[in-house]
């Protein structure tokens, strides 16, 4: 097996490498200032998500040897004294399970600095024939034949369902090709919201905001995240019939 979804998180089992989207550590705190009330609570349910995805994997009897974060690792433009505290609060945790080494911070664009003040945010990560980064920028790196996978997040994929006056939105991964390459993209790890809804044909964001053009990642497969399990279902184009 290549790679598996696990909850909001990819693994590949042979290489031991999970991997987590975006983060956004202090989205919390930005609505609280807006004036919106909601409990303190995102720092403790991530490390709950994660403690739940390392069971998980320990269970299947995989290895678990290094974690790959695509960044938005922080959600603020600026510096905030409790969203740096809570971002070190994180890899205090992630401490019990890798050496510093093994974890790997991608920079995204909401990483306007470095919460670690040691430089290890980097733009991307390649481990073999695979290239993780967030998603935000192009690389021409990308294109090199020995890379045969591309992993990102960036646009917090998620699909829309509709039945009569019911209407559910669901995380997604999205997988695909694209200039020969496969494609695999994260939803947000953040809970607070499902995302932006990639069968949603009248929006610009995918075409603006994205590696990937509007038309590739059309042709992409919906892998929708349910209660229990991921349900893989066609192509996003051929959603367009559920809003």
């Amino acid at each position: 097996m290549e790679y598996t979804f696990i909850d909001k998180s990819l693994f590949f089992p042979k290489k031991g490498i999970l991997v987590i989207g975006d983060f956004h550590i202090g989205y919390e705190s930005a609505l609280r200032q807006s004036g919106i009330l909601v409990p303190a609570r995102q720092v403790q349910d991530m490390v709950e998500d994660l403690k739940n995805i390392f069971k998980k994997i320990k269970e299947r009897g995989w290895n678990l040897n290094k974690i790959v974060f695509l960044g938005d690792l922080k959600h603020l433009f600026y510096f905030d004294f409790k969203e740096k505290h809570e971002f070190q609060d994180i890899l205090a945790f992630l401490g019990n399970y890798f050496s510093p080494e093994n974890i790997i911070l991608i920079k995204g664009n909401h990483d306007t600095m470095d919460y670690t003040f040691e430089g290890k945010l980097k733009k991307m990560h390649v481990e073999g024939d695979i290239a993780f980064l967030h998603g935000h920028e192009d690389d021409p790196k990308l294109y090199d034949k020995r890379i045969k996978t591309i992993v990102f997040g960036h646009i917090h994929p998620s699909v829309f369902f509709s039945s009569g006056a019911k209407k559910e939105a669901y995380k997604c991964f999205l997988t695909g090709k694209y200039k020969e390459k496969e494609f695999i993209v994260l939803p947000s790890f953040l809970g607070f919201i499902e995302g932006t809804p990639v069968n949603y044909y009248d929006e610009d964001y995918i075409e603006s905001f994205s590696i990937l053009p509007k038309k590739a990642i059309l042709k992409f497969r919906v892998h929708a995240i349910g209660k229990d399990k991921v349900y893989s279902f066609g192509e996003i184009r051929k959603l367009k019939d559920n809003i």
